[in-house]
């Protein structure tokens, strides 16, 4: 009797167990206009424990926890998602019969990871991954083409066709209903046709909600839906944690940058976290006030912003030092990305001045388009490098200095401006000839030997009084 009651409970164990695993239908979702799908049932979110107690960064990353392929546990679920590629070249080796078998059959079919073995003669000298069909238990491996299963993940390779289910399980479980701003211009709306779809424009920074998370791709794997004020819904396949997605973070450029997460979306929870005084600096549209380096695109390298060269804030990132943060911008002249790290003066204490190369946010940024300003061939590579050569305008001396300390007239009725050059402290002294143009520049000596002696003399440790960090119009700069 025993024995029947825990033989039944067991079974009924494995029924509730079995009512809450999601099916392939729960994953294959579309905007409204074709079919309204949104999950009711979520199962419990997976999150890496080690990943879950370090500091985030955000809610993002918190949640969405980055799997290598060596680290696969039996049991991560994924969904064949075939490409066209996909169709001709086959994937997939029956377990049984070790013949390969077309994607065709096994499209939408969810497979469940068991594992992987290294090369021996069971294998016929290969290395396989092993999996299971959710529906039926019918198993498959994919083939390591070369090499040991080690060589194979270590170097950040995957398995074609499946799109990883994890993150579409923890995105429909933590996602769904919550308020996000788009970043991006162009997303996508469902057509009648399989797999179609059409482009949808959207103006940046929109407030819309996300109302419903699918499958999308294996290189983006969690198709988000979301819905604007006036009830209309798009969306747009996105990589999160790129487990499995096939691509390198250098490929995510250009056409392929709206599929980051953080490059279509940008969470409601993650604005929060910026105070208010912060947070309205987002989507505003701001110039450079003088010459400056940013990290490009790829985030490979530094590279030289001249004065007046317009951006969009899209995003805001705290950093660890008091008043840093990580701005996220986009040229309104390229629409290319760029990276920049600012302080901004209300973080400092009194007595407090900016530590050497660290650059405020008011000193560099004014709001609103900068000046659109006509230069020569013959200056434009001296403006690049941030150097004043004669025979620039004004405006082009204000787009590699920024701002004029002083102005005055020589003895000779010349024009002779003082200002500081950006970076270096170095006091340029200018002076134009009666056609506006720069006759001579050079660096201030009797400035930098009084500094210099300054130096020398002082033994005694000082303290710096407070800074005020004004405008040339003597507004204060926040």
């Amino acid at each position: 009797m025993k024995k029947l009651i825990l033989t039944t409970g067991l079974a009924l164990m494995a029924m509730v167990v079995f009512a809450q695993q999601k099916t392939a239908k729960d994953y294959l979702v579309k905007t409204s206009n074709v079919k309204m799908a949104v999950t009711e049932e979520v199962g419990n979110a997976l999150v890496d424990t080690a990943t879950a107690k370090a500091p985030a960064r955000d809610y993002i990353s918190t949640h969405f926890p980055f799997h290598s392929l060596c680290d696969w546990q039996p049991g991560m679920r994924f969904m064949v998602m075939p490409e066209k590629y996909d169709l001709i070249v086959k994937t997939f080796s029956d377990y049984n019969t070790n013949k390969e078998v077309s994607s065709v059959p096994l499209r939408h079919k969810i497979m469940v990871y068991d594992g992987f073995i290294e090369k021996d003669k069971s294998s016929n000298g290969h290395a396989r991954m092993n999996f299971h069909l959710e529906e039926n238990g019918a198993r498959y491996f994919y083939e390591i083409p070369v090499g040991s299963f080690a060589d194979y993940c270590y170097d950040k390779k995957g398995v074609p066709t499946l799109a990883y289910l994890g993150d579409v399980d923890i995105a429909q479980d933590v996602l769904v209903g919550k308020k996000v701003f788009t970043k991006a211009k162009y997303y996508r709306i469902d057509t009648d046709a399989q797999d179609g779809f059409e482009e949808y424009i959207v103006s940046d920074r929109e407030e819309v909600e996300i109302v419903a998370v699918g499958v999308g791709t294996r290189s983006y794997p969690v198709k988000i839906i979301v819905q604007d004020k006036n009830g209309k819904q798009f969306y747009q396949n996105v990589a999160i944690s790129k487990t499995n997605c096939g691509m390198r973070d250098d490929e995510f450029i250009k056409d392929e940058e709206k599929f980051l997460f953080s490059n279509s979306f940008e969470l409601e929870d993650d604005i929060m976290m910026l105070s208010d005084n912060y947070r309205d600096y987002i989507g505003k549209v701001v110039h450079t006030r003088y010459l400056t380096k940013m990290l490009n695109e790829k985030q490979t390298r530094n590279v030289n912003i001249i004065s007046q060269s317009g951006f969009q804030i899209m995003e805001m990132r705290p950093l660890p030092q008091a008043g840093m943060m990580a701005l996220v911008l986009k040229s309104t002249q390229t629409a290319g990305m760029y990276y920049k790290n600012v302080r901004f003066a209300s973080s400092y204490k009194a007595g407090e001045v900016p530590a050497e190369g660290e650059e405020l946010f008011g000193k560099l940024f004014a709001l609103g388009e900068g000046k659109q300003i006509e230069t020569s061939t013959a200056t434009r590579a001296a403006i690049r490098e941030g150097r004043v050569t004669i025979g620039m305008t004004e405006d082009e001396v204000l787009m590699v200095m920024g701002d004029v300390e002083s102005e005055s007239t020589n003895k000779a009725g010349n024009k002779v401006w003082r200002s500081r050059t950006p970076g270096s402290g170095k006091v340029l002294v200018i002076e134009f000839g009666r056609d506006g143009r720069v006759m001579k520049a050079e660096v201030d000596r009797t400035t930098t030997a009084k500094k210099r002696t300054s130096r020398k003399t002082s033994s005694k440790k000082t303290t710096s009084k407070k800074t005020s960090w004004q405008d040339k119009n003597g507004t204060p700069i926040q």
